[in-house]
């Protein structure tokens, strides 16, 4: 079997990737521009790509010796003068130029549920330009639309250790976080289909009322789960679009987005947002302390 590449490696999906790879033992190879954090990982050099994908000179001939190529590549919060367009369509679509120049079968690309319908959206229409780049490139692809990372959930954490979790509208908005160790078990799962996009998400479907009261029971405490008028998420979202750049407006035009609408995706793996939340929250007292 030839090498799988893995970039994106060093981001939360990339390293439960890259976990799920040791742990079945299978060859692969993982791009990143700092080398230490995969060796601390336990990766040898041979299993090491430095380069910078947003620099396509620095793939140049990486690639070969593969027979698939798996992106995570992209960012949440715009930095370093990078644009959602540099990174999730430009730097996709340098790895997708250099895949095909190595004669990689099959290129497997992360986006977000319901991407597709949210193009109006500065942090998916990237993404979704790349879509449609690599569905016309030729090349076989799986596109895999995940529902939010366990990580995503956050807010509600740093929310509920002050007592009171925010939420706006009635909070009967369903979804089903993903743990990213069961993300990347599903994506080595679907390797072997072809030309196929797949929605999916994690086993417990809960509303946000839920996934608030989740967060508060992990602090053992009695706290509180206000409920905003929509209108406030929509005039926040207008007035970071009038007065903020995509930098700043990108994420929050995203999430305020995903929080008006039900996102549940095709239920997978064993991981629980409950186990999670109280794992997260001893940590967060134990750092206090």
């Amino acid at each position: 079997m030839k090498d799988i590449i893995i970039a994106g490696s060093t981001g939360y999906l990339g390293r439960h990737l890259v976990a799920a790879l040791q742990s079945k033992n299978l060859p692969f190879r993982a791009i990143t521009r700092n080398t230490q954090n995969l060796m601390d990982a336990g990766l040898p050099p041979s299993r090491i790509i430095t380069a910078q994908v947003t620099q396509p000179q620095t793939l140049s001939e990486q690639l070969n010796g593969a027979e698939l190529l798996i992106s995570t590549v992209g960012i949440t919060r715009q930095k370093d003068g990078l644009t959602y367009m540099d990174v999730d369509y430009q730097a996709n679509l340098n790895l997708l130029r250099e895949a095909q120049k190595a004669g990689i079968r099959k290129m497997i690309y992360v986006s977000a549920i319901n991407g597709q319908h949210l193009r109006h959206l500065k942090i998916m229409e990237a993404k979704e330009r790349f879509v449609d780049a690599l569905i016309s490139s030729g090349m076989d692809y799986i596109i895999i639309r995940p529902n939010g990372f366990f990580s995503d959930m956050a807010d509600f954490l740093a929310m509920a250790k002050k007592g009171t979790v925010y939420l706006f509208g009635h909070g009967q908005y369903k979804l089903n976080p993903i743990h990213g160790a069961d993300l990347a078990e599903m994506i080595l799962d679907s390797r072997d289909l072809t030309n196929s996009q797949i929605e999916v998400g994690g086993p417990d479907i809960l509303t946000q009322d839920e996934i608030a009261k989740l967060a508060l029971d992990a602090f053992r405490t009695q706290g509180k789960v206000i409920h905003l008028p929509d209108w406030t998420r929509r005039a926040f979202i207008w007035l970071a679009r009038t007065f903020t750049s995509s930098k700043t407006y990108g994420p929050l035009e995203f999430f305020l987005t995903m929080m008006a609408q039900d996102n549940i995706g095709p239920r997978y793996g064993v991981h629980r947002l409950e186990t999670f939340f109280e794992r997260e929250a001893e940590v967060m007292r134990t750092v206090r302390t």
